[in-house]
C-alpha cells in the first residue's frame, strides 16, 4: 500500500480556531478532518455555490409562514388526477378559481407586478420561467395535467388585479404576453 501523500496547508487565524474545535467535537486527527472535509466539499459542492438570493428569500417567506408546502411531484400528480375523474370537479375548479382570488387581492397590496408573480409561482415549481423580453414569457411545463391549474390560476390572478395579459397554449408550455401591468 502506497503512504499517504503530505500536504502543507497554510490557515489563518480564524480558520485554526475553527480547525482546532471540530477537531475537538468530531475527535478525529488533523489529517482525517481534512480527508472528511474535502471529500464532504467535493460530494456536496452544489451546496457552496451561489444560490438565487430572491429564490432563496421567497422560499424563506412562503415555508415560515405555514401557508405553504413542498410536496412531492408524484402526490401532487395524484391529486390532479383525482380531481379531474371525481365527480364533483367543477367544485374543485370554482374552488380553485376562489383561492386565486384571494391570492390576486393579496398581490394586488403587496404591489407585485406581472413578472414578480410568475418568479412566485415559479418558485411552487409549477412551470421553469423563460423571460423573452420585457412583457412576454415562456412557461415551460411539466406533465400536462398541470396546465389547466396553472392557466386558470394565472387568468384569475392577473384578472383579478385588473392586468391585461394574452395567455396561449403551445405542447409543452403557456406563453404569457402582459398587455397591462397596473404596477409597473
Amino acid at each position: 500500500m502506497k503512504p499517504p501523500t503530505r500536504v502543507t496547508v497554510a490557515l489563518d487565524e480564524e480558520t485554526v480556531e475553527l480547525f482546532k474545535k471540530a477537531k475537538k467535537e468530531l475527535r478525529v486527527s488533523q489529517s482525517e478532518l481534512m480527508r472528511d472535509a474535502l471529500k464532504f466539499y467535493c460530494k456536496y459542492k452544489a451546496l457552496f455555490e451561489p444560490a438565487d438570493a430572491e429564490k432563496v428569500r421567497t422560499y424563506i417567506e412562503m415555508l415560515s409562514t405555514g401557508e405553504h408546502i413542498i410536496m412531492d411531484i408524484d402526490h401532487w400528480l395524484l391529486f390532479l388526477n383525482f380531481i379531474e375523474s371525481h365527480p364533483e370537479k367543477d367544485r374543485f375548479w370554482e374552488l380553485h378559481k376562489a383561492i386565486c382570488q384571494a391570492h390576486a387581492e393579496g398581490f394586488k397590496y403587496k404591489l407585485y407586478h406581472a413578472e414578480g408573480i410568475l418568479k412566485r409561482l415559479e418558485a411552487c415549481n409549477l412551470f421553469k420561467l423563460r423571460e423573452d423580453s420585457e412583457n412576454a414569457f415562456n412557461l415551460v411545463l411539466g406533465p400536462d395535467i398541470t396546465r389547466k391549474f396553472i392557466k386558470t390560476e394565472l387568468e384569475e390572478i392577473f384578472g383579478g388585479m385588473s392586468f391585461k395579459v394574452e395567455i396561449k397554449e403551445d405542447l409543452a408550455k403557456l406563453r404569457v404576453r402582459v398587455l397591462q401591468d397596473l404596477n409597473r
